[in-house]
């Protein structure tokens, strides 16, 4: 059958979109503004959402947490929210996270069904518990109390892909090896005054083991933030990701005087150094420093990032550097 991916979406989008395309080498200049930095197609509007909640008065959360919220209530998104593709046994299982850079603090649900906004779920773990993380039914538990209504997430396109999945005795599977069937929707801000937030949702992997939980939800892997130096998040093969926890070692990089765009090279290219095998691996990376300078990278032209940048009232479509 026909695997539904990340890529196979952005082609479909990117041929009606008029949107300007580059690829940068080196960091975009510093901007005294807000800026906002997504992955893949879905970013534009995410970012041109978030950009909408600041100037009208929003915190910088609000702002990721509402542009994010522009990919989780899409169901023509099939890896993110309402829509995403189910696990095995069919059930839609979300994970997001979201990270305050001035307080240090995450929030973030792991395996979380029928909420479509897992994003906004986790946003008030970081602010009405101690907690960073809840997972599977004690994350469904919160949702509830704090006034979420459940829902069905599967759509009758993200069905029909499942039953046929099902019905075909030669499905990929988990137990064996994994898939591209998969994405996010990981995003980056900065309100122009230091402050930083990083934010990720994600439905994982399509037809995934139940209760398997990739990167997006995990503090320091899908999402990072410090206003002291800035914040990243990651894109792609969530299980090899996690293993390297990418965003953290970004921003400490940068902490170290990298660019935002030497950073995110220099992580891909660890991971190349560790296991060679790695130059094939569905992996991508967005970073942006305190002063508003981004970065993009890639690690190879068959998982090509395309992400979003919205800075000074301008929302652009990019492309990022591919390392191999």
């Amino acid at each position: 059958m026909h695997t539904i991916n990340r890529r196979t979406f952005v082609k479909a989008v990117a041929g009606t979109a008029a949107l300007a395309v580059s690829e940068p080498r080196a960091a975009t200049a510093a901007s005294s503004g807000a800026v906002f930095l997504s992955t893949w197609v879905q970013g534009k509007a995410a970012n041109e959402r978030a950009a909408e909640v600041l100037k009208s008065g929003g915190t910088l959360l609000d702002a990721i947490e509402k542009g994010i919220n522009t990919a989780e209530d899409d169901p023509n998104i099939t890896s993110v929210g309402y829509g995403g593709l189910p696990n095995a046994e069919g059930e839609v299982e979300l994970d997001a996270a979201i990270m305050d850079g001035t307080r240090h603090r995450a929030g973030a649900v792991a395996s979380l069904r029928k909420f479509k906004n897992p994003i906004s779920v986790g946003r008030l773990v970081l602010e009405k518990t101690r907690h960073t993380t809840l997972a599977g039914d004690g994350a469904f538990r919160f949702a509830l109390q704090m006034g979420f209504r459940p829902q069905q997430l599967l759509t009758p396109e993200s069905l029909k892909k499942w039953l046929e999945w099902k019905a075909d005795p030669k499905h990929q599977t988990f137990w064996l090896n994994p898939t591209d069937n998969h994405d996010t929707i990981g995003m980056v801000g900065t309100d122009g005054k230091g402050h930083m937030v990083s934010g990720c949702s994600t439905s994982g992997l399509a037809w995934k083991i139940p209760g398997r939980v990739g990167d997006s939800p995990l503090v320091g892997c899908g999402v990072y933030a410090d206003d002291n130096v800035g914040a990243a998040s990651a894109t792609g093969d969530g299980d090899l990701m996690t293993n390297y926890c990418t965003s953290v070692s970004i921003v400490h990089t940068m902490a170290r005087g990298a660019s935002p765009q030497e950073a995110c090279e220099e992580l891909l290219q660890q991971m190349v150094k560790t296991d060679p095998a790695n130059r094939s691996a569905e992996a991508a990376v967005i970073a942006m420093n305190n002063r508003g300078e981004i970065g993009a990278a890639s690690m190879q032209k068959g998982f090509h990032l395309k992400y979003a940048l919205w800075r000074e009232g301008q929302s652009q479509f990019l492309e990022s550097v591919k390392l191999y």
